[in-house]
């Protein structure tokens, strides 16, 4: 398959578990904004910036796994959007604004190197952790 470039991008989907459905829909509609598609008894669909996330009720826990990436711990398996920077910063002060617990605070990770970007972690009710990420220059997304 070829190479697809940002202008001919498509919308990810991702499926995750979630142990209420009620604080999902708080957390990912309320708090972080997304809008709601559709939706089930043990399911919920939420626009994440365009992209289609699944909230599916579920007993299965996140496992706590964490890599180190420039001077702090990674927590993996984590999801997230690659934002503009003023997306970013907006995000960054609802998600304060709202008490959320930032695992990882809002910094700017490899200064002055390829790949400079923002970036953020925090987690759901559910314990899934999310990261958000924004560049002052696009191109640097896949740097080396």
């Amino acid at each position: 398959m070829e190479y697809l470039s940002r202008m001919t991008l498509r919308p990810f989907h991702l499926a995750f578990p979630v142990h209420d459905l009620a604080a999902a829909r708080a957390f990912y509609g309320d708090t972080l904004g997304c809008p709601e598609g559709r939706s089930s008894d043990t399911w919920i669909d939420f626009d994440l910036f365009g992209h289609q996330i699944v909230a599916h009720l579920a007993a299965a826990k996140p496992v706590a796994v964490e890599n180190a990436v420039d001077g702090h711990d990674v927590p993996v398996p984590h999801f997230g959007v690659v934002l503009t920077m003023a997306d970013w910063r907006a995000l960054a002060d609802r998600v304060a604004a709202a008490g959320i617990g930032f695992g990882i605070e809002p910094h700017i990770r490899f200064v002055g190197q390829p790949g400079e970007q923002a970036t953020m972690f925090f987690r759901d009710p559910s314990g899934n952790a999310l990261e958000f990420k924004a560049f002052a220059d696009d191109a640097q997304l896949f740097a080396t």
